[in-house]
């Protein structure tokens, strides 16, 4: 896309890290914005912030693993602003512990939320982003969608679902010549809340597996990411890969060299890089 001023643009998990600065980003071009997310109050407080930035901002409180709720958000993108140009389907949650002592909601919540998420927001938007002249999406994965990191094994799966999906998509999109970029954002260590989204984990799948792995794995993500890059930075990043039409956004390219060692031991059919960040 080159041209973004009066555009819509639609971000879940809006309210919130990068989510909330691709928002502003997108604002600042001066796009209209619709903000998702599921956690209320924040959503609310994100949506002042945006309007008293001067953007033209329609807040939708959704629940990402609801294809009831997602499919609300696609239809009030267009009652309110006739449909949308940009969408970046960017909610996320983690939970962590050996993957044989995680109890099936801890995988259904992950799956619901990273996974299905994505997926209800391709089948709710996609149809959407035909008929514009120029469209976008993108989605938001990890560097744990491209090498599997110990104790977060829900996560690794959603996110290298969310790489085989939008790989699978931008192929198909392409061979339809559909005027539609896709990306695929997969960030290293972003100063968010990831780590603490059981904040939001729902009644209903509360059963969490409590572990000694995991909470070292709490303890230790939660340090890294304190410390991460600032999340304006990456939606600097997602604004100028979808200027670009770029596929990849890898926000640390000190990745590269581990990505590089994980091909090679898939092409000499050797064991798996021992070294993870």
């Amino acid at each position: 896309m080159k041209v973004f001023e009066n555009r819509v643009a639609v971000v879940t998990g809006g309210a919130s890290g990068m989510g909330l600065a691709m928002a502003a980003r997108f604002a600042a071009e001066k796009m209209k914005v619709v903000i998702a997310d599921v956690e209320a109050e924040a959503l609310s407080r994100a949506e002042t912030s945006l309007r008293e930035g001067g953007a033209e901002v329609l807040a939708v409180q959704t629940d990402v693993a609801s294809w009831h709720q997602m499919d609300r958000l696609a239809s009030a993108t267009r009652d309110r602003f006739g449909g949308a140009h940009v969408v970046c389907l960017n909610a996320g949650v983690v939970t962590a512990g050996p993957a044989e002592q995680l109890t099936l909601e801890d995988w259904q919540w992950v799956l619901g939320v990273n996974l299905w998420g994505v997926i209800h927001g391709v089948k709710a938007f996609v149809p959407m982003l035909r008929e514009q002249e120029e469209g976008h999406l993108l989605a938001t994965s990890s560097t744990a969608g491209l090498i599997a990191a110990p104790a977060i094994a829900p996560y690794n799966v959603t996110k290298f679902g969310v790489v085989a999906l939008m790989e699978t998509l931008q192929r198909e999109l392409a061979a339809d010549k559909a005027p539609i970029g896709v990306s695929v954002l997969c960030p290293g260590n972003v100063a968010t809340r990831i780590t603490d989204s059981g904040r939001n984990r729902p009644e209903t799948l509360a059963d969490h597996a409590d572990t000694e792995a995991g909470r070292r794995f709490d303890t230790g993500a939660g340090k890294l990411i304190a410390e991460g890059l600032d999340p304006a930075i990456v939606a600097d990043q997602v604004l100028d890969a979808i200027r670009h039409d770029r596929f990849w956004i890898l926000t640390h390219p000190e990745w590269k060299e581990l990505l590089r060692a994980r091909i090679e031991s898939l092409v000499e059919e050797d064991r798996l890089p021992r070294r993870y960040p």
